[in-house]
């Protein structure tokens, strides 16, 4: 394929936004393997996906970064191979000479420590000069770097829970909110608008909002685009939608399901905020809960930050459950991942799978990619076993030109 598409990252600047790009790299100039790709394994391998040669990145970000340094840092974690940071950084650099500004509506404290003078000069211009920039420079590199089709992806960091927006369940309301510059229209759901208005296929890979909400979602149905979100699920919710089906198959009762979380990086750094920690822990729970249903007793997730652990992650989940004649048993698991890792790859399977789910003439929410989120929207099956069906229907759908 000849097409250059276009990966437009919000959050351009973060771990896995860098892994993502070097990592694309890597794999498309046979520096690494496939490993970890879901769409270069069946169902999904012999789809016409876009190739990784042919994705060009750029991007959003709030606060000054430099992928080298983040790549750098990366590698001495032990998360990225040091043998990859010099073959790949004409990648990064090119990388970096396409990251813009970003915005901030509805951010956290750590967050809005972060902000470049930059980001700064767009949140004093308001939301709705702020949208039009951000749909400046989506058509800016859609127009330099000569692409077929731009997929935006929303890496940022979470937003805290806010105050319910009603305006933003219809089309009207949130075009409302924006023509009146009205200062609670969070960053994540600007990011989706520009994205639908530009002609930009969309991922929310946050827990944030993005394109959620009714409003947004109509926008993306009036623009012919796709999207799919939300919260990527890389680690303890995968081992949860796997394991939970299994004590439903043998009748067992969960009595209790305990999960624990501790994490450093800027992610771990922003979920210490209360708001932004509920934003994330009620998705991880939600799981257990429409899993189980009433063989559930009572469910906890938490999540704390230790910097010290940088990119690296550790869950452990403890299941208090009951078999036969109400003998009781446990199970105990532990689950250590590196954050970027393993997102990264779900993230260049989202892009591959949604351009071509425009390619294929499709709009609206692609609910064939549920098993690639904590929350998947317009899905009420959660179990894993389940999504991965849904995930061989699209890939049988997209395997012809409707």
């Amino acid at each position: 394929m000849s097409e250059q598409v276009g990966v437009w990252i919000v959050g351009a600047l973060g771990d896995v936004a860098t892994t993502v790009v070097l990592g694309a790299a890597a794999i498309a100039r046979d520096l690494a393997p496939t490993t970890g790709l879901v769409s270069e394994a069946p169902p999904l391998v012999g789809l016409p996906t876009a190739p990784l040669s042919s994705l060009v990145f750029g991007g959003h970000d709030v606060r000054r970064g430099d992928p080298h340094t983040a790549a750098a840092n990366l590698a001495r974690a032990g998360v990225i191979p040091v043998s990859l940071l010099e073959p790949t950084a004409d990648a990064l650099a090119a990388y970096a000479g396409r990251i813009r500004p970003g915005v901030i509506f509805g951010a956290g404290e750590v967050v809005r420590g972060l902000e470049s003078e930059g980001a700064a000069e767009r949140r004093a211009a308001g939301p709705r000069e702020a949208l039009e920039l951000l749909r400046a420079d989506l058509a800016a590199f859609r127009e330099a770097e000569s692409l077929t089709r731009v997929v935006v992806v929303a890496l940022a960091s979470t937003e805290p829970l806010s105050a319910a927006l009603p305006e933003l369940e219809t089309l009207a309301g949130l075009q409302a909110l924006i023509a009146a510059d009205d200062p609670r229209v969070p960053a994540s759901v600007l990011y989706a608008v520009a994205a639908f208005e530009e002609g930009c296929a969309y991922v929310n890979f946050t827990p944030s909002l993005g394109s959620t909400p009714a409003g947004v979602a109509e926008l993306a149905i009036a623009r012919g685009m796709p999207h799919m979100g939300r919260d990527g699920k890389t680690g303890q919710t995968l081992l949860r939608t796997a394991l939970a089906p299994m004590f439903v198959a043998r009748n067992f009762q969960v009595m209790s399901w305990a999960g624990f979380n501790i994490l450093g990086n800027r992610d771990g750094e922003v979920l210490d905020e209360p708001g932004a920690n509920a934003a994330k822990t009620t998705g991880k729970d939600k799981v257990l809960s429409a899993i189980l249903g009433d063989r559930l007793g009572t469910s906890l997730t938490r999540i704390d930050y230790v910097p010290s652990l940088g990119d690296w992650k550790t869950a452990w989940d403890h299941v208090h459950f009951a078999g036969f004649l109400g003998t009781q048993m446990q199970l105990e698991m532990t689950w250590r991942g590196a954050d970027s890792a393993l997102a990264a790859p779900l993230v260049l399977d989202l892009v591959r799978l949604i351009e071509l789910a425009q390619r294929r003439g499709r709009s609206g929410l692609q609910t064939g990619l549920a098993s690639f989120f904590k929350t998947p929207e317009g899905v009420a099956a959660q179990a894993l076993p389940e999504q991965l069906e849904l995930l061989e229907r699209f890939a049988a759908e997209l395997a012809e030109p409707s």
